[in-house]
């Protein structure tokens, strides 16, 4: 996985838009992406720590998400063989209650019945 420019421009113009009313939408853009929301030190590395904790909910025998909340797509996207390059972007919200985080991946992955890695 590389740092790609062009992704970071996206991801933080997306930023940019949502950050009126910080709706956590997807871009529906030609990317991956996973987005979060938070306080204080939300950035980049802090949100792709907290995507990584999805990581005991995924059970690659099975390729499904399983664990107590059934929540694993922000990790599986994260770690996808085939999404090599990366970008994020964020932005403080407008009503100033939290940081919106957007990271893209590209090529993008999560494609149902396939697996990760």
């Amino acid at each position: 996985m590389v740092w790609n420019e062009t992704l970071a421009t996206y991801a933080q113009s997306y930023a940019y838009e949502r950050a009126r009313d910080c709706v956590m939408k997807h871009s529906s853009g030609p990317y991956g992406e996973n987005l979060a929301a938070g306080w204080g030190t939300m950035n980049g590395p802090v949100a792709t720590e907290y995507w990584m904790t999805e990581k005991d909910n995924y059970e690659y025998a099975t390729n499904t998400c399983d664990g107590g909340e059934g929540v694993c797509g922000h990790y599986t996207q994260i770690v996808w063989r085939d999404s090599v390059r990366l970008g994020c972007g964020s932005v403080r919200c407008k009503n100033d209650e939290y940081i919106w985080v957007i990271c893209s991946y590209d090529p993008p992955g999560i494609y149902i019945g396939q697996r990760p890695y």
